[in-house]
Protein backbone atom coordinates (compact mmCIF):
# COMPACT_ATOMS: atom_id res chain seq x y z
CA UNK A 1 0.00 0.00 0.00
CA UNK A 2 1.42 3.12 -0.59
CA UNK A 3 2.15 5.73 1.65
CA UNK A 4 -1.22 8.19 2.48
CA UNK A 5 -0.67 11.80 3.55
CA UNK A 6 -0.64 11.47 7.19
CA UNK A 7 -2.60 13.64 9.61
CA UNK A 8 -3.63 16.00 6.61
CA UNK A 9 0.06 16.69 6.37
CA UNK A 10 1.58 16.33 3.06
CA UNK A 11 4.60 13.98 2.35
CA UNK A 12 8.00 15.65 3.06
CA UNK A 13 9.61 14.23 -0.54
CA UNK A 14 9.35 16.21 -4.04
CA UNK A 15 8.21 14.49 -7.39
CA UNK A 16 12.09 14.12 -8.35
CA UNK A 17 13.01 14.22 -12.03
CA UNK A 18 14.02 11.22 -14.51
CA UNK A 19 16.61 11.72 -17.36
CA UNK A 20 18.32 9.77 -19.77
CA UNK A 21 21.95 9.43 -19.00
CA UNK A 22 23.53 9.69 -22.53
CA UNK A 23 27.04 8.11 -21.71
CA UNK A 24 25.10 5.20 -19.90
CA UNK A 25 22.87 4.73 -22.77
CA UNK A 26 25.38 4.82 -25.14
CA UNK A 27 27.98 2.12 -23.59
CA UNK A 28 24.79 -0.33 -23.08
CA UNK A 29 22.91 -0.13 -26.15
CA UNK A 30 19.56 1.03 -24.87
CA UNK A 31 18.22 3.74 -23.30
CA UNK A 32 19.00 4.18 -19.34
CA UNK A 33 17.28 6.54 -17.70
CA UNK A 34 18.21 7.73 -13.73
CA UNK A 35 15.97 8.38 -11.40
CA UNK A 36 17.12 11.73 -9.44
CA UNK A 37 16.48 10.77 -6.08
CA UNK A 38 19.96 12.97 -5.29
CA UNK A 39 17.37 16.07 -5.29
CA UNK A 40 14.83 15.14 -2.47
CA UNK A 41 15.04 17.66 1.00
CA UNK A 42 17.40 15.33 2.37
CA UNK A 43 19.67 14.02 -0.14
CA UNK A 44 18.23 10.84 -0.94
CA UNK A 45 14.97 8.45 -1.27
CA UNK A 46 15.39 7.66 2.31
CA UNK A 47 12.71 10.63 3.10
CA UNK A 48 9.78 9.02 1.39
CA UNK A 49 9.78 6.62 3.58
CA UNK A 50 10.98 7.65 6.58
CA UNK A 51 9.08 11.17 6.46
CA UNK A 52 6.13 9.07 6.62
CA UNK A 53 7.18 7.26 9.79
CA UNK A 54 7.75 10.40 11.78
CA UNK A 55 4.67 11.46 10.55
CA UNK A 56 2.77 8.74 11.92
CA UNK A 57 4.85 8.47 15.18
CA UNK A 58 4.43 12.52 15.46
CA UNK A 59 0.58 11.65 15.11
CA UNK A 60 0.57 9.19 17.64
CA UNK A 61 1.92 11.19 20.35
CA UNK A 62 6.25 10.38 20.03
CA UNK A 63 8.08 13.49 21.77
CA UNK A 64 11.45 12.21 20.92
CA UNK A 65 12.90 10.45 18.02
CA UNK A 66 15.52 7.94 17.72
CA UNK A 67 17.64 6.89 14.45
CA UNK A 68 20.48 4.84 13.64
CA UNK A 69 21.93 5.18 10.89
CA UNK A 70 24.95 5.25 8.31
CA UNK A 71 24.17 8.63 6.84
CA UNK A 72 21.06 8.79 4.71
CA UNK A 73 18.48 7.71 6.70
CA UNK A 74 19.36 9.80 9.63
CA UNK A 75 19.66 12.92 7.58
CA UNK A 76 15.82 12.27 6.42
CA UNK A 77 14.64 11.74 9.71
CA UNK A 78 16.20 14.03 11.37
CA UNK A 79 14.65 16.34 7.98
CA UNK A 80 11.30 15.27 8.97
CA UNK A 81 12.02 16.02 12.51
CA UNK A 82 12.86 19.27 12.03
CA UNK A 83 9.57 19.61 9.93
CA UNK A 84 7.64 18.52 12.76
CA UNK A 85 9.43 20.61 15.50
CA UNK A 86 10.44 16.96 17.36
CA UNK A 87 13.90 16.41 18.58
CA UNK A 88 15.85 13.85 17.25
CA UNK A 89 19.24 11.56 18.61
CA UNK A 90 20.88 10.20 15.73
CA UNK A 91 23.35 7.30 16.12
CA UNK A 92 26.19 6.74 13.56
CA UNK A 93 29.13 4.46 13.93
CA UNK A 94 32.25 5.58 13.70
CA UNK A 95 33.01 4.53 9.69
CA UNK A 96 30.31 7.19 9.16
CA UNK A 97 33.04 9.71 8.87
CA UNK A 98 32.72 13.41 9.53
CA UNK A 99 30.54 14.69 7.04
CA UNK A 100 27.27 13.18 8.35
CA UNK A 101 27.70 14.34 11.87
CA UNK A 102 28.00 18.03 10.29
CA UNK A 103 24.96 17.59 8.05
CA UNK A 104 23.16 16.25 11.01
CA UNK A 105 23.92 18.96 13.40
CA UNK A 106 23.47 21.67 11.17
CA UNK A 107 19.81 20.20 11.00
CA UNK A 108 19.30 20.35 14.38
CA UNK A 109 20.14 16.69 15.39
CA UNK A 110 21.49 15.61 18.81
CA UNK A 111 24.59 13.01 17.32
CA UNK A 112 25.94 10.06 19.03
CA UNK A 113 28.88 8.20 17.89
CA UNK A 114 29.08 4.99 18.72
CA UNK A 115 30.71 1.44 17.10
CA UNK A 116 32.41 0.69 14.19
CA UNK A 117 29.60 -0.14 12.14
CA UNK A 118 25.64 0.66 11.63
CA UNK A 119 24.08 -2.72 13.64
CA UNK A 120 26.42 -1.50 16.69
CA UNK A 121 25.50 2.11 15.67
CA UNK A 122 21.83 0.21 16.11
CA UNK A 123 22.07 -1.30 19.41
CA UNK A 124 22.54 1.51 21.09
CA UNK A 125 19.50 3.38 19.67
CA UNK A 126 17.69 0.34 20.56
CA UNK A 127 19.22 1.22 24.61
CA UNK A 128 18.24 4.83 23.69
CA UNK A 129 14.25 4.14 23.17
CA UNK A 130 13.31 2.86 26.18
CA UNK A 131 13.08 6.40 27.64
CA UNK A 132 9.24 7.02 27.82
CA UNK A 133 7.93 9.14 24.81
CA UNK A 134 11.12 7.73 22.73
CA UNK A 135 10.04 6.05 19.06
CA UNK A 136 12.58 4.32 17.20
CA UNK A 137 12.80 5.14 13.15
CA UNK A 138 14.25 2.20 11.69
CA UNK A 139 16.45 3.20 8.60
CA UNK A 140 14.97 0.24 6.69
CA UNK A 141 13.27 -2.44 8.49
CA UNK A 142 9.73 -0.80 8.89
CA UNK A 143 6.35 -1.34 7.45
CA UNK A 144 5.48 2.35 6.95
CA UNK A 145 9.43 2.65 5.58
CA UNK A 146 8.48 0.49 3.17
CA UNK A 147 5.49 2.38 2.29
CA UNK A 148 7.25 4.77 1.12
CA UNK A 149 9.17 3.82 -1.90
CA UNK A 150 6.05 3.03 -4.00
CA UNK A 151 5.25 6.51 -4.98
CA UNK A 152 9.00 6.14 -6.39
CA UNK A 153 7.65 3.55 -8.94
CA UNK A 154 4.21 5.89 -9.61
CA UNK A 155 6.36 8.73 -10.75
CA UNK A 156 8.69 6.52 -13.23
CA UNK A 157 5.40 5.14 -14.73
CA UNK A 158 4.04 8.59 -15.11
CA UNK A 159 7.14 9.80 -16.68
CA UNK A 160 8.40 7.12 -19.12
CA UNK A 161 6.95 6.29 -22.19
CA UNK A 162 6.91 2.29 -21.74
CA UNK A 163 7.59 -0.18 -19.15
CA UNK A 164 11.09 -0.98 -18.20
CA UNK A 165 12.98 -3.74 -19.06
CA UNK A 166 14.68 -4.05 -15.83
CA UNK A 167 15.24 -1.61 -12.44
CA UNK A 168 18.34 -1.07 -10.84
CA UNK A 169 18.89 0.08 -7.78
CA UNK A 170 21.37 -0.48 -4.40
CA UNK A 171 20.51 -2.91 -1.74
CA UNK A 172 21.79 -1.67 2.06
CA UNK A 173 19.45 -3.01 4.37
CA UNK A 174 16.44 -3.57 1.86
CA UNK A 175 13.85 -0.71 2.79
CA UNK A 176 14.34 0.68 -0.80
CA UNK A 177 13.99 -2.79 -2.53
CA UNK A 178 10.50 -3.67 -0.30
CA UNK A 179 9.20 -0.32 -1.38
CA UNK A 180 10.18 -0.81 -4.84
CA UNK A 181 8.39 -4.43 -5.30
CA UNK A 182 5.29 -3.30 -3.66
CA UNK A 183 5.12 -0.31 -6.13
CA UNK A 184 5.61 -2.64 -9.13
CA UNK A 185 2.58 -4.74 -7.74
CA UNK A 186 0.48 -1.26 -7.23
CA UNK A 187 1.63 -0.41 -11.03
CA UNK A 188 1.02 -4.21 -13.03
CA UNK A 189 4.96 -4.03 -13.74
CA UNK A 190 5.62 -7.06 -11.04
CA UNK A 191 7.31 -8.96 -14.07
CA UNK A 192 9.95 -6.24 -14.00
CA UNK A 193 13.18 -7.59 -12.99
CA UNK A 194 15.33 -5.95 -10.83
CA UNK A 195 18.73 -5.69 -10.34
CA UNK A 196 20.01 -5.10 -6.79
CA UNK A 197 23.72 -3.98 -6.57
CA UNK A 198 25.98 -4.39 -3.72
CA UNK A 199 29.38 -4.02 -2.96
CA UNK A 200 32.26 -6.74 -1.83
CA UNK A 201 31.54 -6.42 1.95
CA UNK A 202 28.57 -4.91 2.38
CA UNK A 203 26.87 -8.00 0.42
CA UNK A 204 24.61 -9.60 2.90
CA UNK A 205 21.49 -9.48 0.84
CA UNK A 206 23.64 -11.51 -1.77
CA UNK A 207 24.70 -13.75 1.04
CA UNK A 208 21.24 -14.00 1.97
CA UNK A 209 20.01 -15.36 -1.45
CA UNK A 210 22.72 -17.71 -1.87
CA UNK A 211 21.75 -20.04 1.29
CA UNK A 212 18.19 -19.21 0.93
CA UNK A 213 18.09 -17.73 4.92
CA UNK A 214 19.10 -14.28 6.67
CA UNK A 215 22.80 -14.63 7.18
CA UNK A 216 25.03 -12.03 9.24
CA UNK A 217 28.42 -10.82 7.53
CA UNK A 218 30.93 -11.06 10.42
CA UNK A 219 32.45 -7.21 9.48
CA UNK A 220 31.28 -4.70 7.08
CA UNK A 221 34.26 -3.99 4.92
CA UNK A 222 33.26 -1.93 1.97
CA UNK A 223 34.08 1.41 1.61
CA UNK A 224 30.12 1.84 1.00
CA UNK A 225 29.53 2.42 4.97
CA UNK A 226 26.17 4.02 4.24
CA UNK A 227 25.39 0.85 2.60
CA UNK A 228 26.87 -1.51 5.66
CA UNK A 229 23.74 -3.88 7.27
CA UNK A 230 25.42 -6.82 8.14
CA UNK A 231 22.01 -8.74 8.27
CA UNK A 232 19.33 -8.03 5.44
CA UNK A 233 15.80 -7.72 6.47
CA UNK A 234 13.74 -10.79 6.16
CA UNK A 235 11.38 -8.70 3.79
CA UNK A 236 14.04 -7.98 1.44
CA UNK A 237 14.65 -12.01 1.20
CA UNK A 238 10.85 -12.45 0.82
CA UNK A 239 10.70 -9.85 -2.05
CA UNK A 240 13.21 -12.06 -4.00
CA UNK A 241 10.69 -14.55 -3.99
CA UNK A 242 8.32 -12.53 -5.26
CA UNK A 243 9.80 -10.77 -8.39
CA UNK A 244 12.90 -11.78 -10.23
CA UNK A 245 15.84 -10.28 -8.36
CA UNK A 246 18.99 -10.56 -9.51
CA UNK A 247 22.19 -10.01 -7.32
CA UNK A 248 25.02 -7.94 -8.41
CA UNK A 249 27.94 -7.48 -6.42
CA UNK A 250 30.87 -4.98 -7.23
CA UNK A 251 33.97 -4.92 -6.01
CA UNK A 252 34.86 -1.09 -4.33
CA UNK A 253 36.97 0.36 -6.84
CA UNK A 254 34.61 -0.36 -9.71
CA UNK A 255 31.97 1.55 -7.23
CA UNK A 256 33.80 4.30 -6.81
CA UNK A 257 35.01 4.30 -10.43
CA UNK A 258 31.03 5.09 -11.16
CA UNK A 259 30.36 7.30 -8.83
CA UNK A 260 33.18 9.22 -10.75
CA UNK A 261 31.84 8.92 -14.34
CA UNK A 262 28.44 9.76 -12.83
CA UNK A 263 30.04 13.17 -11.52
CA UNK A 264 31.60 14.00 -14.74
CA UNK A 265 28.36 13.22 -16.57
CA UNK A 266 26.19 15.59 -14.28
CA UNK A 267 29.19 17.90 -13.80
Amino acid sequence: MAAQPVGGQKPFHVVSPVLESLPLSKAVGTKVFMKLENVQPSGSFKIRGIGHLCQDAARKGCRHFVCSSGGNAGLAAAYAARKLGLPITVVVPSSSGPTPVCKLEELGATVEVYGKVWDDANRRAQELVKTEGWVSIHPFDHPLVWEGPPSLVQELKDSLEAKPGAIVMAVGGGGLLAGVVAGLHQVGWQDVPIIAAETQGAHSFHEALKAGRLVTLPDITSVAKCLGAKTVSARALECARECQVISQVVQDTEAVRAVEQFLGERG
